[in-house]
C-alpha cells in the first residue's frame, strides 16, 4: 500500500478554490489502495473566515472516508487583496506545517498543490530532509495571478515573486497541471527534465451524483427572461462586478442569480443592493444539492476571468456547468485557458472584455436561434465526458505507483504513459 502525503490549503468541507477536487482525489486514491494523509488548513475558503471555530495552534487529526486528515492553523487575511496580508498568510501555513516535519519519514511520495507557495516551500523542505519524490500539482500560477489581479503591484515585485515561484517549482521531480495553456506556461519555467503531465480537473463525485439525479434538460429552450447563474468564488481574478455593471447599462431582459463568496463578494453584494435592479439577485455560496438545482434551472452559466490573467488558472466551476448541460457564457481573453477551452469545445458564447456590449444583444436574440442554443447544450454535455472522474484519478494512481517504484529509471520515460 503506497503511502502518500498530500499538502494542500483547502479540503472538505471547503469546496471553492479547488477544495472539492483536492478532497475527491484523496478519496479516489484511497479507494485505489493508497494510504493517504492530507495536511491542510482549517476550513476557511472562499469566505476567508474560520468556519470551524478551531483555527489556531492545535493540530486536529481525524479520518474522512479512509483519508488521514491533519489540520493546521493558518492566518486568515482580513483583506485578501493586500499583498502584505497574503505574504503573512503564506508564511503562516509554512510555519504551522513545520511542526509536522518530524513525521515526514513514513511516506513513499509527497504531492503538493500550488497556489500556496508556503505549502510548496514546506514540501521542498520535507524532500530535503527525507529524500522522498515530490510531485507538484499546479492549479494556479500564483505569482502570475497576483500580478494579474493587482495584489502584486509594480514590475519589481512581480519579478521577485516569479523568481521565487520558478525556484520553488524546479525543486519538484514531477509536475502536473490542468490545462494546455498552463502546461505551455510551465514549459517556460522548467529548468530540468521533470515530467510535465496534463491531468485535468474533474467533477467531484458527490456533485456529479446530484447533477445526474436531475432530469435531462437537453433541447429545453431558454426561459423568458433568460436565466443567468454565477456560482463560485468571487475575487479579483473574476472581475465579476465589472461584468455586472456593463450588463446593467442595457435594457436586456434577464434574471441573473449570483451565488458566492470571496474577497470581492462584499463589493458585488453591496452593488446589487444599491442598484435596486430586480434583474440581479445575490446570495451566499450554494451547497451541492442547491448548486445542482440552480444549474438545472439556468439557461447560461456565467464564468468571468479577469483580463490579463494569462495562463495562471482555469476555473474549476466550468466542469460543473458542462456536466449539467448548461451552456457557458464566458468573458475571458481568447488566449487564456478559459478562452481556449471555449474555442475548442464551443459549449457557449465567449466574449472579450471589450465586447461586453454584445452580451445584451445575445440575450435578446437567443430565442430566435433555438438550433444554436441546442448545439451549445449538446457541446457542453459532450465536453463533460473529457472530465470524467475515474479516468483521471486512474492516471494519477498509475503515475504515483510508477513514481514510487521507479528506482533510478528516468522519470520522463517511466511516466510518459500517464500523460494526456
Amino acid at each position: 500500500m503506497p503511502r502518500l502525503l498530500i499538502i494542500v490549503h483547502v479540503f472538505n468541507p471547503d469546496r471553492g478554490g479547488g477544495g472539492a477536487i483536492f478532497s475527491d482525489l484523496a478519496y479516489g486514491l484511497t479507494e485505489r489502495g493508497f494510504d493517504v494523509t492530507v495536511r491542510c488548513a482549517y476550513p476557511y475558503y472562499p469566505e476567508w473566515q474560520d468556519k470551524s471555530g478551531r483555527n489556531g495552534l492545535r493540530i486536529e487529526r481525524y479520518e474522512d472516508q479512509g483519508v488521514h486528515v491533519q489540520r493546521y492553523g493558518i492566518y486568515i487575511p482580513r483583506n485578501p487583496n493586500s499583498l502584505l496580508e497574503r505574504l503573512i498568510y503564506e508564511a503562516s501555513f509554512f510555519i504551522s506545517l513545520l511542526r509536522s516535519l518530524p513525521r515526514g519519514k513514513g511516506f513513499d511520495a509527497v504531492m503538493v498543490y500550488c497556489p500556496l507557495v508556503g505549502a510548496v516551500g514546506f514540501a521542498i523542505l520535507n524532500k530535503w530532509c527525507y529524500g522522498r519524490p515530490l510531485w507538484l500539482n499546479v492549479q494556479d500560477l500564483s505569482a502570475d495571478a497576483a500580478a494579474a489581479s493587482g495584489i502584486a503591484r509594480g514590475a519589481a515585485v512581480s519579478r521577485v515573486l516569479k523568481a521565487i515561484q520558478s525556484w520553488c517549482f524546479n525543486q519538484a521531480q514531477v509536475w502536473s497541471s490542468i490545462s494546455p495553456v498552463m502546461i505551455a506556461r510551465l514549459q517556460q519555467i522548467r529548468r530540468g527534465a521533470q515530467p510535465l503531465l496534463y491531468l485535468p480537473n474533474w467533477l467531484n463525485q458527490s456533485l456529479a451524483q446530484e447533477i445526474a439525479a436531475l432530469p435531462d434538460k437537453s433541447g429545453r429552450p431558454p426561459a423568458v427572461p433568460v436565466k443567468l447563474l454565477y456560482a463560485g468564488n468571487i475575487g479579483t481574478k473574476q472581475d465579476l462586478l465589472r461584468f455586472c455593471q456593463a450588463l446593467r447599462q442595457s435594457s436586456a431582459s434577464f434574471a441573473f442569480r449570483i451565488h458566492g463568496d470571496g474577497g470581492q463578494a462584499g463589493a458585488v453584494r453591496a452593488w446589487v443592493e444599491s442598484t435596486g435592479d430586480a434583474r440581479f439577485t445575490f446570495a451566499g455560496f450554494l451547497e451541492e444539492p442547491a448548486l445542482a438545482q440552480a444549474l438545472h434551472e439556468a439557461d447560461f452559466f456565467v464564468i468571468t476571468e479577469k483580463s490579463g490573467s494569462g495562463g495562471s488558472f482555469i476555473p474549476c466551476k466550468t466542469i460543473s456547468g458542462l456536466a449539467s448541460g448548461t451552456p457557458i457564457l464566458a468573458v475571458a481573453d481568447a488566449e487564456s485557458p478559459l478562452g481556449q477551452e471555449m474555442e475548442m469545445a464551443a459549449p457557449g458564447p465567449c466574449f472579450a472584455w471589450n465586447e461586453l456590449e454584445k452580451v445584451p444583444a445575445l440575450l435578446a436574440a437567443i430565442h430566435q436561434t433555438p438550433e444554436l442554443f441546442q448545439q451549445w447544450q449538446a457541446n457542453a454535455r459532450a465536453r463533460a465526458y473529457f472530465y470524467g472522474r475515474d479516468g483521471v484519478i486512474d492516471r494519477f494512481a498509475g503515475a504515483l505507483r510508477a513514481l514510487v517504484t521507479a528506482n533510478n529509471q528516468p522519470l520522463e520515460q517511466v511516466l510518459s504513459a500517464y500523460n494526456e
